[in-house]
């Protein structure tokens, strides 16, 4: 039997990490009101996976010299996010695999994915009489995040980004309308009736790379696209664009945000259809009760580059 790929780690390894650095310098955009985040409280599920065929012998002999444990792994993300300075989940990946492969010579490069877990400011009383967000009190958000992933290889001289990827990821959007469905081809297994003005409730997850990675970890920021603001982004998109189909919506929302990123050089979309079923409705047709449909739903994907990529 041949060793072809080693790769182990940990997972589900969620850091808590109070009064990080704030994120400034973000190019403002015409879509967002988003312009940085205090980072008063950062948290990240952190997942990591060691490359390397150094642990072969583990695998084949039952001989663990050269394994870091992965109880370790944990202990080591825990207090190296202690001495993380930068603000960004994406800085983040870098730092880790970065001490990493400092840290641990037999590992030949380290995969890293984060997972934003999200806390809002509770909103509190000012000294004006008005409100404001609370710098010490957060609720646990259920809603969509921000994620990243990266592979960082040891180099002679420096470590290299080898792949990068980031995201923002669980979306659920409803259009009460401004979206149709029609002129699809019609047979005896058809039963879909064409909609002209319908409800359209999607989930999406978007995923983006850079042109360069190196944009993805710099420290001004200037270049770096938040997973925040990008949603804000499709939302406008979204509440702007009539769709035919959500192939139509997802491709609208591709050139917009080619537009106003240029540093990014692909977009992966993942939507789902789950258009509610109507139940029952108004004499005069506008107001309408639904119901969650049935469990089959469309799923939609859709990878694109700029024009001169």
């Amino acid at each position: 039997m041949n060793i072809t790929h080693i790769e182990y780690g940990k997972c589900a390894v969620t850091m808590y990490r109070s009064y990080a650095a704030p994120l400034t310098g973000i190019t403002p955009i015409p879509e967002s009101g988003f312009t940085g985040r205090a980072n008063r409280l950062f948290a990240v599920d952190v997942e990591v996976h060691v490359l390397g065929d150094h642990f072969e012998a583990a695998y084949t002999k039952g001989d663990n010299q050269a394994v870091v444990a992965t109880d370790t792994m944990k202990n080591f993300i825990l207090k190296q996010g202690l001495a993380f300075e930068g603000a960004t989940i994406e800085g983040l990946l870098h730092f880790l695999a970065t001490r990493f492969l400092d840290t641990y010579a037999d590992m030949a490069g380290m995969k890293i994915l984060g997972r934003e877990q999200p806390f809002m400011a509770a909103q509190v009383p000012d000294s004006q009489g008005g409100l404001e967000a609370s710098d010490r009190l957060f609720s646990r958000s259920r809603d969509d995040f921000g994620y990243a992933e990266m592979t960082v290889m040891r180099g002679a001289q420096a470590h290299e980004i080898t792949a990068q990827r980031s995201g923002r990821l669980g979306m659920q959007l409803i259009k009460l309308t401004g979206s149709s469905f029609m002129n699809f081809p019609r047979d005896e297994h058809t039963t879909l009736p064409e909609r002209r003005d319908r409800p359209l409730f999607i989930y999406l997850d978007v995923y983006w790379r850079y042109r360069q990675a190196a944009n993805a970890v710099a420290s001004d920021h200037r270049d770096y696209v938040d997973a925040q603001q990008l949603r804000d982004l499709l939302q406008v998109v979204f509440h702007e664009f009539n769709s035919l189909s959500i192939q139509h919506l997802v491709h609208a929302m591709g050139e917009r945000i080619f537009a106003r990123y240029p540093q990014l050089g692909e977009l992966h979309f993942e939507a789902q259809n789950r258009l509610w079923d109507t139940a029952f409705e108004a004499d005069d047709g506008h107001a309408k009760t639904y119901c969650d449909p049935r469990p089959p739903y469309g799923h939609i994907m859709l990878t694109v580059t700029p024009d001169d990529g």
